[in-house]
Formats: structure tokens, sequence, C-alpha cells
């Protein structure tokens, strides 16, 4: 590297001028560039993981999911068991008895011997075919069936919902030391070119070796900065890891989601919204009170069936036949309970109790929606101000660092003090990627909250 010249005399005005003509450019760029600025999702490659993507992952691989499955195999059993209600039933009766007594009858033959002998012990086995004819609470069983598999479904997605918040918290932990390392990292370099640039000096005894010392030892402390964010990085990772079943290495690149517009609109439709899956299993509960309803109500309505008999025994249907003989019967029967001492008024009072309760819990949960929306939102605005502040701060602290370095290059600052300008620049970079992050976790835990999609 080429060695400066010390420069001296007349030379130091010629420098002056030339560094406060500088300063004047980057400073009006700079807030140029900064007036209008906004909050910006930092630029990343087509590799990048999303927050989307990560969030699908982890839901899918969530274990409660197979039980989606699980409730629905159940319920298709059920289904089965009563949906064969509607065929026929098939009964096998068997009975072998002795009677102390028979019936007697009258006693016309001489010496008082009746005209038959009923036998005192008896054998039958049969066969009972009953088809139901009328069934009115099989469809509303079958309904209710299907309405508890439509909120237990409902209930595992709204537990496993749950899972994206957990997802928010390690993807923004593990990109907030991402920015925090890329911000290091240029840092780190600025200060190798300015320790080189330092011990050239030494050697051509400009400068003193603690000049050169002060720069290692800042320089020494970025790089043990940077392996504590790089330890801290690996952790946040291996949790992102653990809840998505992907392999994320150090080299994992992560995009911060630009959520603004979202918000926007999920804001102003905050009211009405329904997107949590909390809404969903709200209604499938009403659904299965409804349908347990119309199901009470069947269960007083007259039922219908045929049926039919065959069978052998001693003695038949010829009772007074002391022999085996086959036998059959069919018909038409009828059941109906018209009075249940207010049982069904009753459970159609602890059902509309229930809708109540319901209706409840749905109003609470919908308050404390908006109560934790509003702390959100609260956040979100201080901290869309705080970035587009950050960005004209930096813009500003880039602007002074330049001017420092060129007045370093030309001797006329000593390193001690833009190492001071380099670490106030460093600060001011932190500050905007942890704004940055905080502003972006905040835009998702919003959306989240209200169960918007994060896309």
């Amino acid at each position: 590297m080429k060695s400066r010249p010390d420069v001296r005399g007349g030379g130091s005005t010629g420098s002056a001028l030339r560094i406060i003509v500088l300063v004047l450019v980057f400073a009006f760029v700079s807030l140029a560039a900064g007036a209008g600025a906004q909050p910006a999702v930092p630029a990343r490659s087509p590799g990048a993981l999303t927050l989307d993507a990560l969030h699908e992952e982890a839901l899918a691989a969530d274990p409660r999911v197979a039980q989606l499955q699980l409730e629905a195999a159940r319920t298709e059993l059920r289904l089965r068991s009563i949906a064969v209600e509607r065929r026929p039933s098939f009964r096998i009766d068997a009975m072998g008895q002795y009677q102390s007594d028979v019936p007697t009858p009258p006693s016309p033959l001489p010496g008082g011997q009746p005209l038959w002998a009923p036998p005192h012990q008896t054998l039958d086995g049969s066969l009972r075919i009953e088809q139901p004819l009328v069934s009115p609470s099989i469809a509303p069983r079958l309904a209710v069936e299907r309405a508890a598999l439509a909120e237990s479904q409902a209930r595992v997605r709204t537990v496993v919902f749950g899972r994206r918040q957990e997802v928010n918290e390690a993807f923004f932990a593990a990109a907030l030391l991402q920015e925090r390392t890329g911000a290091l990292r240029a840092t780190i370099t600025v200060l190798d070119d300015l320790l080189e640039d330092a011990a050239v000096r030494v050697r051509e005894r400009t400068a003193l070796p603690s000049e050169a010392a002060g720069i290692e030892a800042v320089l020494l402390e970025r790089r043990r900065d940077l392996a504590a964010l790089a330890a801290d990085r690996r952790a946040a990772l291996a949790r992102l890891s653990e809840l998505t079943t992907r392999t994320l290495g150090e080299g994992t690149e992560l995009q911060l989601p630009d959520l603004g517009e979202v918000v926007l609109r999920a804001r102003g439709e905050r009211a009405t919204l329904r997107a949590r899956p909390e809404f969903d299993q709200f209604g499938r509960i009403r659904e299965r009170l409804d349908e347990q309803r119309l199901a009470a109500l069947a269960q007083e309505r007259p039922r219908v069936s045929a049926f039919g008999r065959v069978g052998y025994g001693k003695p038949g249907l010829n009772f007074i036949a002391n022999e085996f003989d086959t036998y059959w019967t069919a018909g038409i029967q009828v059941q109906w309970t018209p009075w249940t001492w207010g049982t069904a008024d009753r459970e159609q009072a602890a059902l509309a109790l229930q809708q109540r309760i319901v209706d409840a819990d749905e109003g609470a949960f919908r308050s404390g929606l908006e109560r934790a929306v509003q702390d959100d939102l609260a956040a979100l605005d201080r901290l869309e101000v705080t970035a587009t502040l950050d960005d004209q701060i930096v813009a500003l602290r880039e602007t002074v660092d330049r001017e420092t370095r060129l007045r370093f290059d030309e001797r006329v600052a000593s390193a001690a003090q833009y190492l001071d300008q380099s670490t106030d620049l460093l600060d001011a970079r932190l500050a905007r990627a942890s704004h940055l992050v905080e502003l972006a976790r905040a835009r998702a835990r919003v959306l989240t909250t209200l169960g918007v999609e994060v896309r």
C-alpha cells in the first residue's frame, strides 16, 4: 500500500478546504436521501428463507396435525355404527323352562280326564328379524357426529395456530442477530483497512505504535462481539429448526417480510375480521348445538318397524300340543313415548344456555384481541417513526464517518478520533437494524393476532 505524504505548512489550508467541501457535499446528499425516506426491508438473495414458508413448514411438522385425520377416522366409525341401524337386525333367542303349573282345560271325559294336558316343560328357539321403516333419530344423530367432527378439527387448528407465534419469535430473534452481524462485519472491514494504514504509518515512523494498537484492540473487540452474535444466532436457528424440522446452518439467510400494506388493510378491517381459527371453532360449536337440538326433538317422534320371527319349540304356537313344532310370526310395530316428564324441554333449555355461553366466550375473545391489537398498533406506530429517523441518523453518521476518515487520511485527525466516530456509526447501524426487525416483528405479531396470513 502506498504511503501518504505528511502534510505540513500551507498544504494544511488546502486540505482543510477540500475537507470542508466534501463534508458539505456528503451532508447535502445524505439529508436529501433521508428526507422522504421510509423504513425499508433490506434486500436479500433469492434463496433467503421467508417467514410464511417457515410458518407452513412448522404447522405441517406439528405432531398435533395428525389429530385431524385421527378425528376423521374415529367419526367415520361412529357414522357407520349409526348408519347400520337402518339395516335389518337379527336376534336369536333360546329358552328352556319348567312350569310348576299349567292351564287346566275342562274335564268332559269320563273319569274327569281333561281333553289335553299342556306340558310343564317347554323348550323354544327362535330367530327375530326387525327392519326399521321410520326412524327419525338416525339422520339427526349422523348430523351431530359430523358437526362434532368439524368442531374437533377446528379445535385442533386453533391449538396448532399458536405455533405461528413461536415461529415468529425464533425467526425474528435470528433475523435481528443477522442484521446486527451484517452491521458489525461492515465495521470490521473498515477497521481492517484502517489498521493496515496505521501499520504503514508506524513503519514509516509517521505515527506512534499506540495508534495501531488502539485500532487493533477495537478490532479485536468487534470480532469478539461477532463471535458472540454468531453463537446466539446458532441457538436461535436451532430453535427455528426444531419448530420446522428443517436443517438450518450458520449460512442460512432470512428475509424480513414487507408487511406494511397487509397490516394497513388488516388494521382497517379488524372490527369485522374473523380470520382467527377460534372464530371458526365458535361457529362449529353452534352448529353442533343446533344439530343436538334437532336430534333431541327427533327422539320424541314415533318409530315404526317391521318384524318377523321363526322358531322351533315344544310346544310351538299351538300351546296345547306336547310335541316339537316350527312356527313363524310377522307384523309391524310402533314405538312412541309421548310423555317424558319434561325431559325434552329441559334438554332444549340446557342447549340454549350452552349457546349463550358460547356467545359470551366469543365476545370475551374478541375483546381480548382488540386489547392486544391496540398495544401492538401503538408499538407499531412508534417503530415506524423510529425506523424512518434511524435512516436519517445513519446517513448523518456516515457523513461524519467519511469526513473523519478523510481527516485521518490527511493526518489531521487521530485514530482515536476516528474510532470514536466509527463506534457512533456502528451504534447507529445497530439501532437501525434492531428497530427494523422490531418493526417487522410488530407487524407480524399484529397479523398473527388477527389471524391474517403473513406473506
